[in-house]
């Protein structure tokens, strides 16, 4: 499956589920949480939401509104390392379970979403095991 059927299959509408139930646990998570500005929660389902519209299938309300994802740049006041980003990917795979994501649409979202949240990664951690599972569903 390719991320055009992917689209397909979900469509805006089960991309719509499959963030707001990402927003539902990082909501009262306490790693990544305190993140989120408070009274922004709106904003940042719709980034998400749009942002994966835009990525799967490649519906503009992103770009317009926000430009270039630039997601590194945008993330750097944030201090984003192994925990944080397994947490995050932690979450995401219970959402797409809670939205009914299929099997084979998990398959090419996994290592997508594992992909952009290492990305994400801005602090040091030399050193660290990155043995803490969170990427563990790629084996």
């Amino acid at each position: 499956m390719n991320e055009e059927e992917v689209f397909a299959e979900l469509g805006e509408e089960g991309i719509g589920r499959m963030v707001q139930a990402f927003y539902k646990r990082v909501k009262v998570d306490d790693l990544i949480g305190p993140m989120y500005p408070e009274g922004q929660w709106e904003q940042s389902e719709w980034r998400l939401r749009e942002f994966l519209n835009f990525r799967l299938g490649g519906v503009k309300r992103y770009i317009e509104e926000r430009g270039h994802p630039r997601l590194k740049a945008r993330h750097i006041p944030f201090s984003i390392g192994f925990a944080e980003r397994d947490r995050w990917i932690k979450l995401m795979g219970e959402a797409m379970e809670e939205a009914e994501v299929s099997e084979s649409a998990q398959a090419l979202l996994k290592p997508l979403f594992a992909f952009i949240a290492d990305n994400m990664r801005n602090r040091d951690e030399s050193g660290a095991s990155e043995a803490s599972g969170g990427l563990n569903f790629l084996k």
